[in-house]
């Protein structure tokens, strides 16, 4: 892990839209400011899988693209400084990345290939200033039972998997259908609180 930054910070920007990022990161009890993307900002094209790319490399390096999308937008608005934490999170099925669905039709898809298997969900943390930044991946285990197709689709008719990897909400509807997993259940929600905790240590911050 990371060596302890002497400079002591006394809040955070959090540069995520994720209701359930800011849920967790309240947990841990760090003061916080949103840091949001511009209307201008195209935040979605950062996600863009790169050919024959694995998940966890691509997780690190969406993760760190954010960061550095983060970093310039606290610069252009001329922002106090402080540390700044980007998150990414994916779903992984061998090496088949399952993102965010772009529809019901696809996030059907994704769940009748999740359905019955075991999957990966790869979360990357990193915090960061223009002169320092520290990162961690953390990885966990989900499986599916074997799920029906009108069972899909009602779940689909939620509109809970839309902005999900891998179209589910762990902490939602889709906990019905888990039958086991394993690792970080904060990091399968999208914020693993030991790595984060462990990085946000090293800007001084007391946990």
């Amino acid at each position: 892990m990371p060596t302890t930054r002497i400079t002591v910070n006394k809040f955070i920007y959090l540069a995520s839209q994720s209701p359930r990022r800011r849920q967790l990161l309240e947990q841990l009890g760090v003061p916080y400011e949103l840091l949001l993307p511009d209307a201008n900002e195209d935040a979605e094209a950062l996600e863009v899988v790169l050919h024959n790319e694995a998940p966890a490399g691509y997780v690190k390096r969406v993760t760190q693209l954010k960061l550095d999308a983060a970093l310039s937008r606290l610069e252009r608005r001329g922002l106090s400084m402080a540390p700044i934490l980007c998150s990414d999170t994916t779903v992984a099925l061998g090496r088949t990345i399952y993102g965010k669905p772009t529809d019901a039709a696809d996030a059907i898809r994704m769940l009748a290939a999740l359905s019955g298997k075991t999957h990966r969900v790869l979360t990357g943390v990193a915090v960061g200033t223009s002169d320092y930044r520290v990162q961690a991946l953390c990885e966990s285990r989900v499986t599916f039972a074997a799920m029906s197709q009108a069972q899909i689709q009602s779940y689909v008719e939620s509109d809970e998997p839309m902005g999900k990897a891998g179209a589910y909400a762990v902490q939602g509807r889709a906990a019905a259908y888990i039958s086991y997993m394993s690792g970080s259940y904060s990091g399968i929600m999208g914020l693993p609180m030991y790595e984060t905790a462990a990085l946000l240590r090293s800007f001084g911050f007391t946990l």
